[in-house]
């Protein structure tokens, strides 16, 4: 039986429930429509820094944030689109805007549907207009999302989307990656190296994303939890990026449609056509091992 309840708690939260496996997914719309808590069998599977939470004026760490229009940060904030230039900040500003909740579903399944439209906010950094309407779905040991992007500018409209999910873990030594990639570019230095599916957890700071995806779906095992963690993904993510820092109980592993930069670059990047509609799917599954 799936139900749907509503806390404050600082933000209005939608609790998805289903009482018969004791799965529970928390969703906030009104900050960024992020999803900031799952459980799977009464365990938490997503880290979120309370803290920089309850602060409207701080980026959240934790949950899944949204990734649009873009992914990663650009040189200096900036880009150029029809020789205008524009700042847009890491990540874009979906996760930054309030969502409106549109529909809501118990029966058979627990589901919510998020909406966010263009405004005079976002076009100020993004000269477009647009709907995003994202669903959320609740099985007994699955997260599914289904996105939607519509183009109702006269124009074509290029993004790139993704996830930037946070992941608690108590040992990252522990754990066993299975991702579809034999190369990763370590962001800071700009280097290539090859991936044997380990890292170094001694580095301050892991940020790398992995070259030629070969396949639409990655697994970690985490031992120290007895887990296994299945990523699946549309073919339009065509990045996957892994970032942790030492000392933090987390790593996210985030599927994007393109890498950093691809608003001025082009590589990978979307161009939607006017009035035209694309549909893409992230799935999150764990089993207990």
């Amino acid at each position: 039986m799936f139900a749907i309840a509503l806390k404050q708690e600082p933000y209005k939260t939608y609790v998805l429930s289903n009482t018969e496996t004791g799965a529970s997914l928390e969703i906030v719309p009104e900050r960024g429509g992020i999803v900031t808590r799952w459980q799977v069998n009464g365990q938490e599977i997503l880290y979120l820094d309370e803290e920089r939470f309850a602060n409207p004026s701080l980026s959240v760490r934790g949950g899944i944030p949204i990734l649009f229009p873009i992914c990663g940060n650009l040189p200096d904030n900036q880009y150029t689109h029809n020789g205008q230039p524009y700042t847009l900040k890491q990540h874009g500003f979906a996760r930054d805007l309030p969502w409106e909740v549109v529909e809501q579903v118990t029966q058979d399944q627990g589901s919510l549907v998020l909406r966010l439209v263009s405004n005079e906010q976002t076009r100020a950094v993004y000269p477009f207009e647009f709907e995003l309407t994202f669903t959320y779905t609740l099985h007994k040991g699955t997260l599914a999302t289904h996105q939607r992007y519509t183009n109702h500018s006269s124009v074509p409209m290029p993004f790139s989307a993704g996830f930037h999910p946070y992941f608690q873990v108590t040992d990252k030594t522990q754990l066993k990656f299975d991702i579809p990639a034999s190369r990763f570019l370590d962001q800071r230095t700009k280097i290539v190296h090859s991936f044997d599916g380990h890292f170094d957890f001694q580095q301050d700071e892991i940020d790398v994303a992995f070259i030629g995806v070969t396949r639409q779906s990655a697994t970690v095992i985490d031992p120290s939890q007895s887990l296994r963690l299945l990523l699946e993904y549309s073919n339009a993510f065509s990045t996957l990026v892994f970032w942790t820092i030492k000392g933090k109980d987390y790593y996210c592993l985030e599927p994007w449609t393109a890498p950093r930069n691809a608003l001025n670059t082009g590589e990978h990047l979307i161009y939607l056509d006017p009035g035209a509609s694309m549909e893409t799917a992230f799935n999150l599954s764990v089993e207990f091992l």
